[in-house]
């Protein structure tokens, strides 16, 4: 990591993307490597200033607003590789951009992770301005995944998530029989930290609130085919309650039955057996009605097909 200090002043003009955001949050993105206290210091001096006058950190920014910034010594840490990314675009806009996230790719880099999707798109579009990720995906499911292409349909959708408006369906193969047809789980979750610092969750009352509709799709032998409706969106609901009915997700390493899923990798199957194939929600800028479908890749329709076979004879 190298310090490099930038001596002159320079001045930014705010455009309708940036607007609406806190000064301190729009200093944090704009001064990377400079630390928090640093980026505080300055706006508490009023070396910081929009439209020549001095603000405070709650200011929210106005398009056309030009914001000052003072020389500051910036922390440029050397960049890691990071191959452009190419993904099945299942919906794009000028505001929204719905992509069929493959398994086995995380959806940012961090924690043992140097890279992940929304690094590997913005390096696939160096003329995009803004590229952020609405939400996420466990790193071994597959699926829909939404990125932003405007700050304001980030916030839009933000706010959406928070009041559970979009409507989000996984397809889920579980390990034994489940037990009824339609089942609506409502069990508690506690997320928490294992010693080397993975996150993990379980079922605990005083946990989050969090509630799943399962309905079954398809029943075989050892398996049943589940689609699961999302009616909260907290860390690993589907897998932990899938665990707690008595019904694993085959191939999850973390909440699954491990001696089964060794023997699931000799019959092919070698992944977590969790899709995020339909989103409906509403537009978050125009509110048109949004109905986006990602069919089941091709190592779990195959395994589906298999199952199939067996069961027919």
């Amino acid at each position: 990591m190298t310090d490099i200090r930038k001596d002159s002043v320079s001045f930014h003009l705010i455009d309708e993307s940036e607007a609406g955001q806190r000064i301190d949050n729009y200093l944090t993105r704009q001064l990377k490597g400079v630390p928090k206290s640093h980026v505080y210091r300055i706006l508490r001096s009023g070396e910081v200033r929009v439209n020549k006058g001095r603000i405070d950190a709650s200011y929210r920014l106005n398009a056309g607003d030009e914001v000052r910034l003072p020389p500051v010594r910036v922390a440029v840490r050397e960049e890691k590789f990071v191959p452009a990314g190419h993904f099945p675009v299942v919906y794009e806009d000028e505001a929204l951009l719905v992509i069929d996230k493959p398994s086995g790719v995380a959806v940012h880099g961090g924690s043992g992770v140097s890279f992940g999707v929304i690094e590997q798109l913005r390096k696939a579009r160096p003329e995009a301005r803004y590229l952020e990720l609405v939400h996420r995906l466990d790193r071994d499911t597959s699926g829909l995944l939404m990125i932003a292409k405007k700050r304001s349909a980030l916030v839009k959708l933000h706010e959406m998530i928070r009041n559970d408006v979009p409507q989000k369906r996984y397809f889920a193969l579980g390990l034994g029989a489940w037990p009824q047809a339609e089942r609506h789980v409502k069990l508690p979750l506690h997320k928490w930290d294992t010693p080397n610092g993975e996150k993990r969750v379980r079922v605990e009352e005083g946990g989050q609130y969090a509630h799943t509709i399962f309905s079954i799709e398809e029943r075989f032998a050892d398996f049943t085919l589940v689609e699961a409706w999302l009616k909260t969106g907290r860390t690993h609901q589907i897998r932990v309650h899938m665990q707690a009915m008595g019904c694993p997700i085959a191939g999850d390493e973390r909440y699954g039955d491990f001696t089964a899923n060794r023997d699931l990798t000799r019959h092919g199957l070698k992944r977590m057996f969790l899709h995020a194939h339909n989103l409906k929600l509403p537009h978050p800028l125009s509110g048109e009605p949004l109905d986006l479908e990602a069919p089941l890749p091709p190592e779990l329709m195959t395994f589906i097909e298999l199952l199939r076979k067996e069961n027919a004879i």
